[in-house]
């Protein structure tokens, strides 16, 4: 626990305690590194003191709803963006930079909605 406010509480996650057992660990931003600080917004957030030791969990749809962001909406607008230059007859090289560039907007455009975004991923914490 690394900070109480009213409302909300500040925890610092080790990954690979909490990784552990997930298949996507190696996969998932969230799996690289040491520790992960996660803000858990609670009713009961003053009942937590700085230093101790909870257990932090997040419903499976967040998961769900991350991979989809993160993974299969970039792949599609890539896959997209290409088909559409090829089409065009623009030349491959062309094609291949121009849909990067598609999807590294993609990407700056979902880091504008991280807040929005992150209200969705609703994390519980439990005392241990």
């Amino acid at each position: 626990m690394l900070s109480v406010e009213n409302g909300v509480v500040r925890v610092a996650v080790e990954v690979n305690e909490a990784c552990g057992s997930c298949a996507s660990r190696n996969a998932c931003a969230m799996g690289q590194g040491t520790t992960r600080e996660v803000v858990v917004y609670a009713d009961d957030a003053l009942s937590y003191a700085v230093g101790e030791r909870v257990n932090v969990a997040a419903q499976q749809r967040a998961g769900v709803m991350a991979v989809v962001l993160c993974y299969v909406v970039p792949l599609l607008v890539l896959l997209a963006a290409l088909s559409l230059m090829v089409a065009l007859g623009v030349s491959e090289g062309v094609a291949a930079l121009s849909s990067l560039a598609v999807t590294t907007l993609y990407y700056a455009v979902l880091g504008l909605f991280h807040k929005r975004i992150s209200k969705r991923i609703i994390f519980t914490i439990n005392k241990i």
